[in-house]
């Protein structure tokens, strides 16, 4: 049995304006392990995990800091699975 919310994303995404420079890739509902938010958010976790905040603005204060410092060279190599890497490559050849 199909789920109506498969029908219902797939009625969005037929609305949806998706730029040349953007690809799309679809993974399982709940994977987290596939979802590249989730390796940015433990690798800054490391530098969060044994430090004390007195306050929620001197968290928020060092969240800041801690995404200012990143690079895009260093978002990439977090988040950039060989695998959708590779498959973004045969998607350029294409």
């Amino acid at each position: 049995m199909i789920s109506l919310t498969i029908f219902y994303f797939l009625e969005v995404l037929k609305n949806l304006i998706v730029p040349e420079n953007v690809v799309l890739l679809f993974q399982p509902p709940y994977c987290p392990e596939l979802n590249p938010i989730e390796r940015l958010w433990e690798h800054l976790k490391t530098d969060l995990k044994w430090a004390s905040f007195q306050t929620l603005d001197q968290l928020q204060a060092k969240v800041d800091q801690l995404l200012a410092e990143l690079t895009p060279e260093v978002i990439m190599s977090i988040t950039g699975y060989s695998f959708i890497l590779d498959a973004l490559s045969a998607l350029n050849t294409i």
